[in-house]
């Protein structure tokens, strides 16, 4: 069944009692002019979230995302902007959530292989992309996007004592190693180009490991979010002399390579995937005719 919905106002996540701050988390939001709240019971590596109907006959979904602060973390006082819309999303349209935090090449595979039904955040995928896990097979043929939502930029960052190779053009790099993140799509013609072996590239197991590599001079430059990227050191658990040494001594390269907007990305290899996915754009649809997404973003990972 499809609800007629109306998110229109603050989706507030929130521990309600100190007894229970590690075991249950609130979202709460406005639903058609109602003020309603999802408890979600926290799990070894995520949450789960019942629908606010009481009479879906929907599965539950099984969504699988990874730390990519200040997107989605566990690390976030209230998980992210993107933990909350997703949340909001999907309980809106009548399911039960499940969401498991994962390391990414981990988050992915599980859902090429159809173990779980979402992926999320994702970046767009490339019809020539390969999935790395699924030998001759492209990675569109396993997932299906969403709508886009918001994200951010995809940068080149090297250490601020070394020159600046990059031009515009990946050619002036191709001498120059780079560090990846294991798993990650950046941009299409840097992947095409570390598929087909013509970029050295060294990869990390984190966006934390990422930043490890090019402080310790294991690689020229790394890819990513520089949002990602300077929040993950600034928040980690490293002394900060360390952090200090890593930001301080870090920068963009300029020209910015690519804006990646973010998607959820359903397995095709779920039952009714088709009709999920279909879920999951009404009611991004909705909430971007109300102005929902914006807030949500605006929000951002404040705590109230």
């Amino acid at each position: 069944m499809k609800f007629a919905v109306s998110l229109l106002a603050c989706l507030i996540i929130s521990y309600i009692s100190p007894a229970y701050a590690e075991h249950e988390l609130t979202v709460s939001y406005l639903y058609n002019q109602s003020s309603l709240q999802l408890k979600g019971v926290q799990t070894s590596d995520g949450y789960q979230f019942k629908t606010l109907s009481h009479k879906t006959t929907k599965q539950p979904i099984e969504i699988v995302t990874l730390d990519w602060p200040p997107y989605i973390s566990q690390q976030l006082c209230n998980k992210g902007w993107a933990f909350q819309l997703a949340i909001a999303v999907l309980t809106s349209q009548g399911y039960d959530v499940n969401i498991r935090f994962l390391p990414w090449s981990r988050a992915v595979l599980a859902t090429e292989q159809g173990k779980v039904d979402i992926l999320f955040p994702e970046y767009f995928i490339e019809e020539s992309a390969p999935s790395d896990f699924v030998t001759d097979v492209p990675r569109h043929e396993l997932l299906a996007l969403s709508r886009p939502l918001p994200g951010g930029n995809i940068v080149f960052m090297k250490r601020k004592e070394t020159k600046n190779h990059y031009n515009g053009h990946l050619d002036s790099i191709k001498d120059l190693r780079i560090g990846v993140v294991r798993g990650y799509q950046n941009f299409p013609e840097f992947d095409a180009l570390v598929d087909s072996g013509k970029l050295s590239v060294l990869e990390a197991n984190s966006d934390l490991h990422l930043m490890k590599l090019l402080i310790g001079k294991r690689v020229d430059l790394v890819i990513g979010d520089p949002k990602v990227l300077r929040h993950t050191v600034a928040h980690s658990q490293m002394p900060q002399v360390t952090k200090n040494k890593i930001l301080n001594n870090i920068e963009e390269v300029q020209p910015e390579l690519q804006y990646n907007p973010l998607f959820f990305a359903v397995s095709k290899n779920r039952k009714n995937w088709s009709v999920l996915l279909n879920s999951i754009n009404q009611g991004l649809h909705q909430m971007t005719r109300s102005g929902e997404i914006n807030r949500i973003i605006k929000q951002g990972s404040q705590c109230h």
